[in-house]
């Protein structure tokens, strides 16, 4: 079966005795990878580092260390910050797909990546923010006006919110979004030069107080996140149906579509639009546990900040200037999304 095709019903999963069993695993092992990766994060780099003197580093650090300096001030935070924005946009990516409905959604398809680069032009342009810790909040601000515009927009008409009007809408504000940073960038060739390095995507050169600023819009969400597993099982089976099963379906769409917007935000905020991330590891979740959005949710939640933080390693060590993050997921992401996307088609035919 391809990983593309329509859900079944969500009540089959809930049947199956085995699949606690299988997520239950499934997060040990993921959990497991993490710390030894969390792990290989601190040790290599562009100098690699003893694993010795990583964790002296990590609990009786030296004052005037070297390798300890680089340790605690350059590489925790960076591993830290791909362990939260990999959470992050994981979950955002599995709670896109269940509330529309639509198994290549991602967090940029309610516009939120595109507002979030908006917003950095403004700052960057007209209040000449020059600084990663300085595009946070704007990042996040334009990432939750893009949603409120689309979810007000899309809730117009007799039929309310739909995941077909979200699409619609989210795709329309995207065009708007990036045909006026053209124009600034065409326009600007400083704004141009600041704005490509966030775009890219990357964990270097961010630091502890950013994310500390969004870490708590990043916890709220995450746990809306996991209670929102039993009403995508619902929105599943379709409105009618969910609804006949005592759901309330706009009041609990739109506490996905906020949880969206602050794990999105707050992720988009910190290592810039990271493509692929959110539309990848819920299909990786979803064939190791079915289509139980309880547990898809869960699983992309440590798979996400699995594969940023492995993205982040590999883009160290294969290119001596450092390649960026967001580069290889992208080189990750497109094949595993074509892959899908043919699968898909062998199926239909």
């Amino acid at each position: 079966m391809s990983l593309l095709a329509p859900p079944r019903p969500a009540r089959e999963s809930v049947r199956r005795p085995r699949t606690a069993l299988r997520g239950s695993l499934a997060v040990v092992v993921l959990l497991a990878l993490l710390v030894l990766l969390a792990f290989a994060s601190l040790m290599w780099g562009a100098r690699d580092i003893a694993p010795a003197d990583v964790w002296a580093a990590l609990v009786s650090p030296v004052t005037g260390g070297n390798d300890h300096g680089v340790v605690r001030n350059e590489r925790v935070p960076r591993t830290l910050i791909g362990l939260v924005a990999g959470a992050a946009l994981g979950a955002a990516g599995a709670l896109m797909q269940g509330v529309t409905r639509n198994p290549i959604a991602d967090p940029g398809l309610l516009g939120l990546n595109s507002g979030a680069s908006l917003a950095v032009i403004v700052a960057i342009a007209g209040f000449h923010v020059t600084s990663v810790d300085g595009y946070v909040w704007f990042a996040f601000l334009g990432a939750g006006v893009a949603a409120l515009i689309v979810y007000g927009a899309a809730s117009m008409g007799w039929e309310g919110v739909t995941p077909v009007k979200l699409a619609l809408v989210g795709a329309a504000v995207t065009a708007t979004a990036t045909s006026l940073i053209t124009v600034v960038l065409l326009m600007d060739r400083n704004t141009l030069r600041e704005f490509r390095f966030w775009q890219v995507g990357s964990l270097a050169n961010r630091s502890l107080d950013a994310l500390t600023s969004v870490l708590p819009f990043v916890a709220v969400g995450l746990l809306v996140a996991l209670a929102a597993g039993r009403v995508l099982n619902a929105l599943a089976l379709g409105d009618d149906v969910a609804r006949g099963l005592g759901q309330d379906v706009t009041r609990g769409r739109l506490l996905v579509v906020l949880a969206v917007v602050l794990l999105c935000g707050s992720a988009v905020s910190l290592v810039g639009p990271i493509a692929f991330v959110g539309l990848v590891v819920p299909h990786v979740a979803r064939a190791v546990v079915g289509p139980d959005y309880r547990w898809i949710v869960a699983l992309s939640m440590l798979i996400g900040p699995l594969l940023l933080l492995a993205a982040d390693v590999i883009g160290r060590l294969v290119v001596a200037g450092e390649l960026e993050a967001g580069l290889v997921v992208a080189f990750v992401g497109a094949p595993v999304l074509l892959a899908l996307v043919r699968g898909s088609r062998s199926v239909a035919a």
